[in-house]
Parts: C-alpha cells; sequence; structure tokens
C-alpha cells in the first residue's frame, strides 16, 4: 500500500486534533454536564487524548494504513 498525501484528510484531522484538545482542556465541565461528574474526570480527559491521538493520526493519513494491517492480521490475504 503506498503512502498519498491529502488535504482534505490533513485539515479533517486537524479538526479531529483540535476538538479533542478542547474535550482535554475543558473535561471538568464537560463532566459536570454531561456525565457523573468528579467520578468520570478521568473517563472524560482519556477519551480527549484518544480523540488527539486519533485526530493526529489522521492528519498524517496513517490510518487507512494502520486499518488495513488490523484487517489483514485479522483476516489474512
Amino acid at each position: 500500500m503506498d503512502y498519498e498525501f491529502s488535504l482534505g484528510w490533513m485539515f479533517g484531522g486537524l479538526m479531529i486534533a483540535l476538538a479533542g484538545g478542547l474535550i482535554v482542556i475543558f473535561y471538568r465541565q464537560i463532566a459536570e454536564n454531561l456525565a457523573n461528574g468528579v467520578s468520570s474526570y478521568d473517563h472524560v480527559k482519556l477519551f480527549g487524548i484518544i480523540t488527539v491521538v486519533v485526530g493526529l493520526l489522521v492528519t498524517a493519513n496513517l490510518h487507512t494504513f494502520l486499518l488495513g494491517l488490523l484487517v489483514k492480521l485479522m483476516f489474512g490475504k
């Protein structure tokens, strides 16, 4: 599989990473208003960090490579 850079995926990945960054910054307000409060602070922050990592993978257009590798491992060929 050849690597191919795409401006669309780059901007989309940056938006995903930005959304995850905002979740990490405002995790307390999000947890208090949308989740169960203090008990879910760490869960909301973890979700934000995972979102930032996924956004960076999408920005570099590596998500298709990793998903293809996962499918090959699961189903062969």
